[in-house]
């Protein structure tokens, strides 16, 4: 379902499950997903109920503004690293994150800091996705916090 090359089907999956959920229509499993990431976002509740406005939108960071479809799948990224321990070990570094922050969402958002530094890394550099990179950028944000 959200494998695609293409950005607007991408998109339109995000825009079909929050409506399918305020239709109270049963959701599957990487829709309750999506839903759920939406959810903890209020901020974009407004936007994804308004396809035909925000389908083609894009974003400038430059403006100050954050992609909610970046983001978005960035934690749904996160939750199915962690369902699967891959990279290996950042369960273990995420639970000891929420023992510090006390709050998942805010534990998913240092996750989400170190990820993004490895994909812009990986794509500044022209390589591969590091793993040690992100799981060593996920240690130094531990020891910052002790």
């Amino acid at each position: 379902m959200l494998f695609s090359q293409e950005r607007n089907d991408l998109r339109q999956v995000f825009f079909n499950t929050w409506q399918k959920h305020n239709q109270g229509i049963k959701l599957e499993a990487m829709e309750l997903l999506i839903v759920q990431v939406i959810k903890l976002h209020p901020e974009y509740h407004h936007f994804f109920e308004n396809a035909s406005a925000n389908l083609h939108k894009d974003f400038s960071p430059e403006m100050g503004e954050t992609n909610p479809f970046l983001h978005l799948s960035m934690h749904i990224a996160i939750h199915e690293q962690l369902s699967i321990n891959q990279p290996q070990g950042i369960t273990s570094q995420y639970k000891k994150l929420l023992k510090i922050t006390n709050d998942t969402h805010e534990a998913e958002h240092e996750l989400m800091d170190c990820l993004g530094e490895m994909i812009w890394f990986a794509q500044r550099e022209n390589q591969a996705p590091d793993e040690k990179r992100y799981l060593n950028c996920i240690k130094e944000k531990l020891n910052k916090k002790r």
